[in-house]
């Protein structure tokens, strides 16, 4: 149970004088204690539309949104925004946990501990610096703006370097604030309808003014880790089985607006999501454990468990060893509750107990030399990275090489042909992989016979998958020369 301290309480009593009575109102949700306490404190400036489990909808104005942001003893904002009152309303409602696609296992040793290996400290430290530069990335800002757009233009070089063709970016346009989230996307090569995501938010706050919003931990640190999961994915040409997706969120900071239009929508699309993971503030290490588990209500156990499973199997002892605790968050207290809202499997490790994490967050004082140091935060990029390999699990492309009763195929002026030889369905697809596993052209047809364009790829060997109308597929090598 969260409980005001007798000299927030006070503050809160004597600014209440302060609090103008013509500001921006707006629908939300959040603790049910909490709505109570600040209902005493500004019976004028907020209504309890109801309650129900734990939590309220009410209709607050933004001068008591920002009280509760700055004084309710959790991270994040202390509540939800709602973009209407009925999605307020609706929200008291659960939605129930959606069925699990993932199996939970540990099988990649060899792969992960070589990307493990591949952590470098000085990106996280550059790129927490970089984010800092901008001054304030408050969701009204240019700055918010530019610093999405960069980021894009980052994850842009990197798989501009890597020769990737399957991997990509896009700008998500939000409905509630003008700061944009970025969405890269590594196409699963086995089961690309289903995903495995992690994301952080990007934009920062502070209490007082909000063009002083350096964000060096909340939260630079956990997107700076998730550059470094990028990079070193890309390094290692990881062609995943589902689909990952990397995303840096706008407007966290005022009711987790961003994440909660992305999570809705994909719900709404019937997106299959397998997991969500949050990385918002890896960088201060304050408790004597590492990495702290939340577990709210917003949390999968199952999830929960797979994360400290994988810290038992990869960071128990050796070069990439860390400990782990739990520790509870509060009401929405980041983007993960916006992927439970709507069913989905979320978690959330956080770097400290709460009430011993950094201090200076939503400060002027939120900068790097604080803590100085990027170890904590490569432990989470090290998390970070189990999880995406594990869960994702890596392409394994089989090759069944059927007999020639069944295909035909041959290579000549770097056009690969094909013809059914058995026709009991036609081809309705080809696509073509290179021998790491990573699809590089796929396309569309409906015939028994036909080619396929390759001059644009180097000599070599390539692995073919033909996909029938009936359903089946099968497979053959080729060499490209």
């Amino acid at each position: 149970m969260k409980k005001f301290t007798v000299g927030i309480f006070t503050f809160l009593l004597f600014s209440i004088a302060a609090i103008a009575q013509n500001g921006t109102s707006f629908y939300a949700t959040m603790d049910a204690e909490d709505a109570i306490s600040f209902k005493a404190l500004y019976p004028n400036e907020m209504q309890i539309l109801d309650s129900k489990d734990n939590q309220a909808a009410v209709f607050l104005s933004e001068e008591v949104a920002h009280k509760i942001h700055d004084n309710v003893r959790t991270h994040g904002p202390g509540y939800i925004f709602r973009a209407s009152e009925e999605k307020a309303l609706l929200a008291l409602n659960k939605v129930p946990r959606r069925n699990s696609v993932i199996d939970f296992t540990i099988t990649e040793d060899i792969l992960v501990n070589e990307c493990l290996d591949l952590v470098n400290g000085q990106n996280i430290e550059d790129n927490i610096l970089e984010l800092q530069g901008y001054g304030t990335r408050y969701h009204t800002k240019s700055q918010a703006v530019q610093a999405v757009m960069d980021q894009q233009a980052k994850w842009d070089d990197m798989i501009l370097a890597s020769g990737r063709t399957d991997v990509h970016t896009r700008i998500y346009n939000h409905v509630n604030t003008p700061m944009p989230s970025v969405i890269l996307t590594i196409d699963g090569a086995d089961t690309p309808d289903e995903f495995v995501i992690i994301g952080g938010h990007i934009d920062s706050t502070t209490f007082g003014n909000k063009n002083d919003a350096p964000g060096a931990d909340d939260n630079a640190s956990g997107i700076s880790s998730l550059n470094e999961m990028v990079r070193v994915l890309l390094v290692k040409n990881f062609v995943p089985s589902r689909s990952i997706e990397v995303m840096a969120f706008a407007a966290e900071e005022i009711g987790l607006v961003g994440s909660a239009e992305i999570a809705e929508e994909y719900a709404n699309n019937g997106v299959q999501v397998a997991a969500y993971v949050q990385f918002d503030m890896t960088g201060y290490k304050g408790s004597n454990s590492d990495i702290y588990i939340t577990t709210d209500s917003y949390n999968s156990s199952q999830l929960n468990d797979y994360l400290t499973d994988l810290m038992d199997h990869y960071n128990d002892s050796g070069a990439h060893s860390f400990t782990y605790s739990f520790t509870q968050c509060g009401y929405g207290c980041s983007d993960h509750a916006s992927w439970a809202d709507n069913g989905y499997a979320a978690a959330f490790p956080f770097e400290a107990a709460m009430g011993q994490d950094n201090p200076n967050i939503h400060s002027s004082g939120d900068v790097y030399s604080f803590f100085n140091t990027p170890d904590h935060a490569v432990k989470f990029t090290k998390l970070g990275l189990e999880f995406l390999i594990e869960a994702a699990k890596p392409r394994t492309l089989s090759v069944d090489d059927f007999s020639e009763n069944a295909i035909s195929v041959f290579v000549k002026d770097k056009t690969l042909n094909y013809r059914l030889n058995n026709t009991v369905s036609n081809v309705k697809e080809v696509s073509v992989y290179n021998v790491t596993g990573q699809r590089i052209i796929s396309e569309e047809m409906n015939d028994e016979a036909g080619s396929i364009q390759l001059q644009q790829f180097a000599q070599g060997f390539y692995i073919a998958r033909f996909t029938l109308e009936n359903g089946h597929a099968f497979t053959k090598k080729f060499i490209l020369n």
